[in-house]
Formats: structure tokens, sequence, C-alpha cells
């Protein structure tokens, strides 16, 4: 791994390494979490945009296949 530097606020550093050493993690660790977590409100934003740019017919067939998703018998049976 390469490492760099980025340039913060002494304030945020000093959250920042606060947050990262009550959960026991380095910086680096605490900052690629932060990311991970941004990616991930990212993806479920744009869900949130597609299921809301739905028709109402759309939105119906959704339900349907996550209903049989949902309850579909997943365990093999001999």
């Amino acid at each position: 791994m390469t490492a760099t530097t980025i340039k913060v606020s002494a304030e945020v550093r000093d959250r920042l390494k606060a947050q990262a050493s009550s959960a026991h993690l380095t910086l680096g660790e605490h900052l690629e979490r932060l990311a991970d977590l941004a990616d991930r409100e990212a993806r479920y934003a744009a869900l949130a945009g597609a299921i809301g740019a739905m028709t109402d017919e759309q939105r119906a067939d959704y339900r349907r296949e996550t209903a049989t998703w949902l309850d579909a018998d997943l365990i093999a049976h001999d």
C-alpha cells in the first residue's frame, strides 16, 4: 500500500483520530470504513430514486417479485 497525505483542519483530524481510537481502528482503517459507508449510502440513494421513478405497474411487479423471493424455500430437499 502506498501512503499519502491529506490536508484537513486540526479539529477534523482530532475528531477522526478519536473516532478511530474508540473503535480500535487505525486512522486509515477508519477512513476506509467512512468511504465504504459513503459508497453504500450512494447505492441506497440510487435505489430509492429508481424505485421512486417506477410506474404503478412496475412497482406492483417489483412487489410481486420481492414477495416471491422472500417466500422462496431455499433449502434443498432430498
